[in-house]
């Protein structure tokens, strides 16, 4: 055996490793935002007058859109999980790989989910301009609903996502172990 044929194996390894953690933690941050949305900050806001209700919202969502974390986090988690499934399908750990793919699949649902439904709410929202001067709350109504449960939604998808990442750690631990 070659000295590059040695050590290439022990180099997809940490690649497929670091591959895998990357995309549990960022599946389990965008997780905890969305649930942190579901349990805390839309019940807060449901209480709120609509003024206060479309102010906040339209500061959220321009606090999350101009931050450049937040998209590279909301975007690699995808990415690193598909990269993932990928590594661990040619690496032989089919388990594994069923498992990632099942995440990626999960979480690619989220990113529809966001960009079909909270997206285009949230500049339905911003578009209203300055809540000071809004006559007419019935947008906060059609919001509210629709908005609360597609992020429901995300955060069940997310959540079965890291549970799925999860499983696939606990079996690429054992997988690795018997090399």
């Amino acid at each position: 055996m070659t000295h590059s044929a040695h050590t290439n194996p022990g180099r997809s390894t940490r690649v497929a490793t670091a591959l895998l953690l990357v995309a549990t933690v960022l599946v389990g941050l965008m997780a905890g935002l969305f649930f942190a949305f579901d349990v805390s900050v839309m019940p807060g806001l449901a209480k709120a007058d609509g003024r206060t209700y479309v102010t906040a919202m339209q500061n959220f969502n321009a606090a999350i859109d101009g931050n450049a974390l937040f998209g590279t986090a909301f975007v690699l988690a995808l990415l690193t999980a598909a990269a993932s499934a990928v590594v661990e399908f040619r690496g032989g750990r089919r388990q594994v790989a069923v498992w990632v793919g099942a995440a990626a699949v999960a979480y690619l649902v989220v990113l529809v989910i966001t960009f079909a439904v909270n997206i285009p709410l949230n500049n339905e929202l911003a578009g209203a301009g300055d809540a000071a001067k809004l006559a007419d709350f019935g947008l906060v109504d059609r919001f509210k609903g629709t908005w609360a449960t597609a992020n429901i939604a995300r955060t069940l998808l997310c959540t079965a996502a890291l549970t799925a990442l999860a499983r696939a750690l606990m079996l690429y631990g054992r997988a690795t172990a018997r090399r």
